[in-house]
C-alpha cells in the first residue's frame, strides 16, 4: 500500500476538540493555476512587514537597485530584512497608506526593468541536496528576510532558534488553509510540492528533528494525494488528512489535531516539543537556502462571489492591490467591501491603492449584501459564542469587559489567549461585534502588560 493510499484510508479524520465552526467554504479559485502578474510601474514597500521591529532603510532617494538587493536591515532581535522586489530607482522614502489604513514609512521604487542580483539562482532546476549546516541555514533564512506566510509574519529565523532547555520533536506544517475563499496555499501545494518538501527537510535539519507532519484538511484531496505520493521520497515527512473545521490553521488547534498535545495558556508550541510553520514559508525557505532568493514575491488569491475571474497570482511585494483586481477582470459593480485576507480574520481596506506585503495571502471582494453589518441586538445569553470558541474562553464576557474598559479583569479572564479567529462573531445570533471588542481588549491589556515590564 502506497503512502497515498495509507493516508486516504484512515478510519477517522483527526481534528481539534474544543469549539470550532464550519463557514461556507467558497473556494472559487481552487482550480485557478498560479499566474505571474506583470511588474508594476512603481513598487511601494512598507517597512513594517514583519511581527516585531521594522527594519531600517539602507538606501536613499536616487539609488539604483536590483531585484533581491537588500534595502532595509532588520537590526532588532525580532525583525526581518527587506529586499527590493523590482529593479529601478528609489523615488523616495516616505509614508504611504498600508492595509491597516494608516500612513506608515515605505520605500517607493520606480520600476525601470527586471535585473536580478547576480547572487540569486533564477534557473528552474530543482536542487535537492542540502549542503548548508544548521547554523548556515538559519543565517541564510535571516539574510533573506523570510517570515511566516500564514498571516502572523513572525521572522522564521527566530522561530528556529530553540531556547536553552527546550527541544523540538515535531515540525508541523500548516497546509490547512481553513479561512474561507482563500486558495493560495492549496495551489502552492499542487504546483510547488517538491520544492516545498525540500524546504521542509531544510527546516527539519535546522531544528534537528526527525519527524514532520503536513496537516491538510480533507477538502483538498488532490493536495493530500499529491504530497503523500511525493513524500515517499522524503524520509520523516508524512501527510495527515484532517477533518474540515475552522480555525484548524491556528497553531494550538493544529498541534492538537496532529499530535494530540495541548499548548498551555501563554506558552509557545515549543513548550510541547512542536514548531509550526506554513506551507508557503516552507517554499520560501527552499528558495532562500537552495537558490539564495530573498522573500520578494508571494502567491495571493483574488476572489469573491461576484468576481468574474477568481485567480491565484504570483505577485512581487509592493504591487498595488488595484493591479491584482484589474487582472481579475476588475471591481464588480456590487462591491461592498474589499478585504485584506479572508472573511473570518481579514480586515477591510480603506483604499485599494495599498501594496501587497509579505503577509498578503488574499484579496476578498465582498458584495454589498454579504458585507452588510446588521445592527447589534441585546445579548440573549445563548452561550453559542462560548461553545464555538476554540480556546475555551467566554467571548461575550470578554467583549463586555473591553467595552467597559475593565482591562485588568479581562486579563484575568485570559483575553490574551484569544486567537482572533472570529468564530464567536460568526455564530452570534444577536450580531454583536464580539471580535472587534476582543481585539480592542487584547490591544489594551497588551499595553498594560508591557507597561508593567
Amino acid at each position: 500500500m502506497t503512502h497515498k493510499h495509507k493516508a486516504m484510508s484512515m478510519k477517522s479524520l483527526m481534528t481539534f476538540t474544543i469549539g470550532g465552526v464550519h463557514p461556507e467554504e467558497n473556494k472559487f479559485s481552487e482550480h485557478a493555476p498560479i499566474v505571474t502578474l506583470p511588474l508594476p510601474k512603481q513598487a511601494i514597500i512598507p517597512l513594517g512587514q514583519n511581527l516585531g521591529a521594522p527594519p531600517k532603510p539602507i538606501v536613499k532617494k536616487g539609488d539604483e537597485v536590483k531585484v533581491g538587493q537588500l534595502i532595509a536591515q532588520g537590526e532588532a532581535f525580532i525583525s526581518a530584512n527587506l529586499h527590493s522586489p523590482v529593479s529601478g530607482k528609489i523615488a523616495k522614502i516616505d509614508d504611504a497608506v498600508d492595509s491597516s489604513g494608516y500612513r506608515r514609512m515605505a520605500i517607493h521604487i520606480d520600476v525601470t526593468d527586471d535585473v536580478w542580483d547576480e547572487s540569486i539562482d533564477t534557473s528552474p532546476q530543482i536542487i535537492r541536496e542540502i549542503s548548508l549546516s544548521k547554523q548556515e541555514i538559519i543565517q541564510r533564512i535571516k539574510e533573506c528576510g523570510i517570515v511566516g506566510l500564514g498571516g502572523a509574519t513572525f521572522p522564521t529565523h527566530v522561530k528556529l532558534m530553540i531556547p536553552d532547555g527546550k527541544k523540538a520533536e515535531y515540525l508541523i506544517i500548516n497546509g490547512v488553509e481553513c479561512e474561507p475563499y482563500l486558495t493560495s496555499d492549496h495551489r502552492l501545494m499542487l504546483e510547488k510540492g517538491e520544492e516545498m518538501l525540500i524546504g521542509i527537510k531544510i527546516l527539519m535539519k535546522a531544528l534537528e528533528v526527525e519527524k514532520a507532519i503536513i496537516g491538510i484538511e480533507n477538502n483538498k484531496p488532490d493536495a493530500i494525494g499529491h504530497l503523500a505520493e511525493l513524500s515517499n521520497s522524503y524520509q520523516g515527512i508524512r501527510v495527515q488528512p484532517l477533518k474540515v473545521k475552522y480555525p484548524q490553521g491556528g497553531e494550538k488547534q493544529l498541534i492538537k489535531a496532529t499530535v494530540n498535545r495541548e499548548v498551555p495558556s501563554g506558552k509557545l508550541p515549543i513548550e510541547v516539543g512542536c514548531v509550526v510553520t506554513n506551507v508557503g514559508t516552507a517554499f520560501a525557505v527552499y528558495e532562500a537556502v537552495q537558490k539564495n532568493k530573498p522573500l520578494i514575491e508571494r502567491v495571493v488569491t483574488v476572489t469573491g462571489k461576484s468576481v468574474r475571474k477568481p485567480s491565484n497570482f504570483l505577485v512581487r511585494i509592493g504591487t498595488p492591490v488595484t493591479e491584482l483586481i484589474h487582472a481579475s477582470d476588475g471591481l464588480p459593480e456590487d462591491t461592498g467591501k474589499v478585504i485584506n485576507g479572508g472573511p473570518m480574520m481579514g480586515k477591510a481596506l480603506t483604499t485599494i491603492d495599498v501594496p501587497v506585503t509579505k503577509g498578503s495571502s488574499g484579496i476578498l471582494i465582498m458584495n454589498k449584501e454579504e458585507s452588510l453589518r446588521h445592527s447589534p441586538k441585546p445579548c440573549i445569553r445563548c452561550s453559542k459564542c462560548t461553545e464555538v470558541c476554540p480556546m475555551g474562553l467566554e467571548p461575550y464576557l470578554l467583549a463586555k469587559m473591553a467595552r467597559l474598559a475593565m482591562y485588568e479583569k479581562a486579563e484575568k479572564e485570559m483575553v490574551m489567549d484569544c486567537i482572533e479567529c472570529g468564530s464567536c462573531q460568526f455564530t452570534c445570533p444577536s450580531q454583536l461585534p464580539l471580535l472587534d471588542y476582543l481585539r480592542l481588549g487584547k490591544q489594551r491589556v497588551g499595553h498594560l502588560i508591557r507597561t508593567r515590564k
